[in-house]
């Protein structure tokens, strides 16, 4: 069998909505690179109507392109865990494939089926959530994971004692990937659903809500996390770089939270804020 890969070449910061547009398009396994990404389906199972819109309404992208070729799925699958690396944060967490073996243990473990990298630490912005939430205190909390991705957040928030977690995500193959990475860490106080913090309805108040999205989500959606937090609450934003902060602390300050923490690797940032 053969697969179509896509290799896109794309600023860092339009990586995730472009990987969210492409799903829609067909493609359903997705990998990070230096300058963008790859996305699979296989053989002609994509809809090239639908990329070639993507590609006109992100025309004017100075550093956008889209290479289509074929590859053998046996070839594929092989150079996938070659380059499938464990990710380690902090030297407290290791986040790592099924097939991968470790010589040392960590705090914490998080098995993540990598069908999409989006989520699995090797993100920047990722690793400084995960790194966030290992200093947070998490027990007997209710926790909201929006835009879960892979569910590696949703992950960590059991691991470090939540009582219940609501994790969305408006893409189905989150959902769907998601749900594996769930069963494979043995995760059961995750409730896991398609939509938005919009959409979907809630009931008590969380204790944290965690939001690695992108910057214009978060500003966007700031309102709805100060609806949804409880007074004195835990609000932990990622996504976004470091020349950011201003727009998003503004905005954040405006919903009431105040700064108690920022963190940066790699130009890219996380806040963690209070409700007040």
């Amino acid at each position: 069998m053969f697969y179509t890969r896509l290799e896109v070449q794309c600023d860092s910061e339009f990586t995730e909505i472009l990987i969210a547009e492409t799903a829609e398009a067909g493609f359903d396994t997705f990998q990070e690179t230096e300058s963008g990404f790859e996305a699979f389906a296989e053989q002609d199972h994509y809809d090239r109507e639908t990329l070639e819109s993507i590609r006109q309404r992100y025309h004017h992208l100075e550093k956008l392109s889209f290479a289509l070729t074929r590859i053998e799925k046996e070839n594929w699958n092989e150079q996938w865990e070659k380059s499938f690396e464990p990710v380690v944060v902090d030297d407290r967490c290791i986040v790592r494939a099924d097939f991968h073996q470790t010589e040392k243990n960590y705090p914490y473990e998080i098995i993540i089926t990598p069908k999409m990298s989006f989520g699995t630490g090797h993100h920047a912005t990722t690793w400084l959530m995960l790194k966030c939430q290992m200093e947070i205190d998490h027990e007997h909390m209710r926790v909201m994971d929006a835009g879960c991705g892979t569910c590696v957040l949703s992950i960590m928030a059991q691991k470090r004692g939540a009582a219940f977690v609501d994790a969305f995500d408006i893409d189905e193959w989150s959902t769907v990937n998601g749900k594996e990475n769930l069963e494979n860490n043995g995760c059961d106080r995750v409730q896991l659903r398609q939509g938005t913090v919009r959409t979907l309805l809630f009931g008590e108040l969380f204790d944290i809500i965690l939001a690695n999205i992108n910057k214009n989500i978060l500003i966007d959606e700031m309102s709805e996390y100060a609806k949804h937090l409880r007074h004195g609450g835990t609000l932990v934003l990622s996504g976004f770089y470091e020349s950011d902060v201003p727009d998003l602390r503004a905005c954040a300050a405006h919903e009431g939270f105040t700064l108690q923490k920022q963190e940066v690797k790699d130009s890219w940032c996380a806040l963690v804020l209070t409700k007040k």
